[in-house]
């Protein structure tokens, strides 16, 4: 942080109103602002604070707690010197106004802006982010989010299967894989499995490149001795399972696509940053270092 910087401002963010708090070198309170969460409030909480400050954004200093987020991108792209704190350290800090343990949007505002003033090396410095990094920090979320998903997806299915047909659980681990789901719909209960003819079933087994048994061995296991359930049981399961399936199905798809853009997106970043796009800032090589990227996203394809 520049030791020209003379208004240290507190930024404490929320949902839909957030508080900040203005000080001046010697940490005089000079204004204190509330704005909705919208692209005409904020603008004008900018302007405000040039105007109060009678300061070029470049020296303001902004403290506040996340590090990322339109909060964020908005003080960067407006010129301002934005810090991020740990909430962790941020509570330290407060410990020097109050011990009360109730949140107050104000002060922390007003704790957030002074204890930069006094204290900068606690706060991280941050910068405008490489646009291609922003995509692959967007899409390895999604790619996160699906995934969990999947695995409750997974999860149900292999309860209802348990209800009712638990020996088909030894033909596969993934349940939401599509090459079990269509060894699941060849045979969905166990009076299917006994009708079912291994010429048929052979053909489904390569038609997904299922290698892992033959259709002699997957016949035995489907047909062995069933479950004593309750009239209605298997109906209700496989009616459970055949509406599951439909969105493990659209979370396959969905995932598939999310890797193929986490692929596109590391290439590019492993492009040097004169042939990319003009107006692509580029990261420091430290944060940019693609085996890393690749491996995290490798990580979470599916088998």
């Amino acid at each position: 942080m520049s030791e020209d910087v003379d208004w240290f401002v507190g930024f404490d963010w929320a949902s839909r109103t957030h508080v900040v708090c203005l000080l001046d070198r010697n940490g005089r309170a000079i204004g204190e602002r509330q704005a909705a969460h919208g692209g005409a409030d904020l603008a004008e909480l900018c302007d405000w604070l040039v105007a109060k400050s009678a300061a070029p954004p470049a020296r303001i200093g902004v403290a506040i707690e996340t590090p990322h987020g339109p909060i964020v991108e908005m003080l960067l792209e407006r010129g301002f010197l934005v810090f991020a704190v740990n909430p962790k350290r941020l509570d330290r800090f407060r410990d020097r106004f109050t011990v009360a343990g109730a949140k107050d949007d104000r002060r922390d505002a007003h704790v957030l802006a002074d204890s930069l003033r006094t204290d900068r090396r606690a706060f991280r410095p941050l910068a405008v982010d490489d646009p291609v990094v922003i995509e692959l920090r967007e899409w390895s979320r999604i790619a996160d989010e699906l995934s969990q998903e999947r695995n409750r997806l997974g999860n149900r299915i292999r309860q209802q299967l348990w209800r009712y047909c638990p020996q088909m659980l030894q033909l596969g681990d993934d349940l939401t894989a599509e090459n079990f789901l269509a060894l699941w719909e060849c045979a969905p209960t166990p009076a299917k499995a006994a009708k079912v003819d291994e010429a048929g079933l052979a053909r489904v087994l390569k038609a997904h490149r299922i290698r892992r048994f033959e259709a002699a061995e997957a016949l035995r296991v489907l047909r062995q001795k069933p479950l004593q359930a309750a009239a209605g049981a298997s109906e209700a399961a496989v009616a459970h399972i055949r509406i599951v399936a439909e969105r493990a199905r659209l979370i396959n798809r969905q995932l598939k696509e999310a890797h193929r853009q986490l692929d596109a997106l590391c290439a590019r970043l492993e492009q040097p940053k004169e042939s990319r796009q003009e107006g692509e800032a580029g990261q420091r090589s430290e944060r940019r270092d693609v085996a890393i990227l690749r491996s995290r996203t490798n990580a979470t394809h599916s088998p």
